[in-house]
């Protein structure tokens, strides 16, 4: 892949002042920012409280809730091995918690029903002794609402899940982060404990430009929801993987699985939702996927546009006063904006089946014309001539048939149904006949066609 351009200075100029903006009126001890492009690290800034002492991309803070992304891969790499399945429920695998009943999927998506925080006192900033079984982090009533009904944001949800990583893999949580993510990905400035140089978390007053420390607290059961602390630069890294996937960790399948929405509209917003173990929204025009995090003394923001082969990252060390997700997004909009992704250029075919090639053109579903296209890019589409409607893109099967990888027919089959002299009488898809002319007099439309055909108001 060729290295994308250094952005030019009025953009850097743009990123530079957001990011000062940002850490002014958030009154922040100190910000760093990323930003990545096609993989490749092409901006990075940070603003600091200390003369002579302001953090880089190598700087580790911690992440909160950013954690959660990294526990959905190492769930997703065991359902991808085989060794469970989405759909199950979690007492198959990790028995005795006493909300066996719901799946894992529920758990990745935050529709479990699971209550938001653990019960007794706040967990972030108290010992992990005091919850030192999976009984009190879920406490006697675990669940708030009815499982699978809504989307309801849990913490707890993703301590069962880390649970879960270590009883199938017989390893520690952080044994099987370290091993499958952060190793292969090279990742060596994340980690579950700070490594110097690190971050000092603070609390801001609100009234008054005075800072206290904040405690900073092993997460112990539940690290798997926010223990993690990371720089700049690695989310940099970890965000691109999310985008392209990497066969080594993750396959580029399931990484667009967890880029897509998997629970119910978040209430109030229709315009956000979650997938498996990550944020998705519609901002700008763009879809955005990622998360936030926050823990007291940091709060952290990471988002991606596939759409734009970017990705942003803020990180800042205080607990709360900069809206780290707003500045994150800010700053990928400021490139895709003043330096928009330069398409590739279109290409030919190298060789194409003159079987799939007389499919190519306009076909009929009742009275509504769309068209299938053979691309080099994504090999066949159908959808509309012109404006919006259904629109699929589909994989070709070794039987001569393809499979919707995505919009209305994903996941049904297209095939192209021949007479006996060979010819193509229609495509079927998923039971809906397509056909060459609207309702042809031999069209074999289910219902029929009138014998008298196509009339004039008489």
């Amino acid at each position: 892949m060729t290295k994308p351009p250094e952005l030019l200075p009025a953009t850097r100029r743009a990123l530079l002042h957001r990011i000062a903006v940002a850490q002014s009126d958030g009154r922040a001890p100190s910000l760093v920012a990323a930003v990545a492009r096609e993989g490749e690290l092409v901006w990075t800034g940070s603003r600091t409280s200390v003369d002579g002492h302001g953090p880089d991309e190598n700087v580790q803070y911690r992440i909160g809730s950013i954690t959660k992304t990294f526990t959905a891969v190492l769930v997703l790499r065991l359902r991808d091995e085989g060794l469970l399945d989405l759909g199950d429920p979690l007492e198959k695998h990790l028995p005795g918690t006493g909300a066996g009943e719901v799946t894992i999927a529920e758990l990745l998506a935050h529709t479990a029903g699971l209550a938001a925080e653990t019960p007794g006192v706040w967990w972030e900033r108290s010992p992990a002794t005091l919850r030192p079984t999976l009984a009190d982090v879920l406490g006697e009533q675990p669940f708030r609402h009815p499982v699978g009904r809504r989307h309801h944001y849990s913490n707890p949800g993703y301590t069962l899940l880390g649970s879960l990583v270590e009883k199938v893999r017989g390893v520690s949580w952080e044994e099987a982060l370290r091993g499958e993510i952060l190793e292969p990905l090279g990742l060596s400035r994340t980690s579950v404990h700070p490594q110097a140089p690190h971050a000092g978390g603070w609390a801001v007053h609100p009234y008054a430009d005075v800072m206290l420390p904040e405690p900073s607290e092993d997460l112990g059961l539940m690290a798997p929801a926010g223990q993690l602390w990371s720089t700049a630069r690695d989310l940099a890294a970890f965000a691109a993987f999310l985008v392209t996937g990497d066969d080594r960790v993750l396959s580029a399948d399931s990484a667009q699985e967890m880029r897509t929405p998997a629970a119910p509209t978040l209430p109030g917003d229709w315009e956000a939702s979650y997938g498996l173990g990550m944020q998705v929204l519609r901002r700008g025009g763009r879809t955005l996927a990622g998360h936030t995090g926050s823990l007291p003394g940091f709060v952290a923001g990471l988002w991606l546009s596939e759409e734009d082969g970017l990705v942003a990252v803020t990180l800042v060390n205080c607990t709360s006063g900069v809206p780290v997700a707003t500045v994150a997004a800010d700053l990928l909009a400021i490139v895709a904006e003043a330096e928009p992704r330069i398409p590739a250029p279109w290409r030919p075919l190298h060789e194409v089946d003159a079987s799939v090639l007389e499919l190519a053109g306009p076909w009929y579903w009742g009275t509504q014309i769309v068209a299938l296209r053979v691309t080099a890019e994504t090999g066949v589409e159908l959808g509309p001539v012109a404006g919006g409607g259904r629109r699929s893109r589909f994989r070709s099967n070794s039987d001569g048939t393809w499979t919707g990888l995505d919009g209305y027919y994903a996941g049904e089959v297209l095939q192209a149904v021949r007479r006996q002299d060979g010819s193509v009488s229609h495509l079927d898809l998923g039971s809906f006949v397509f056909t060459r002319e609207p309702y042809g007099a031999d069209a074999p439309v289910p219902g029929g066609v009138d014998p008298e055909g196509w009339r004039g108001l008489s």
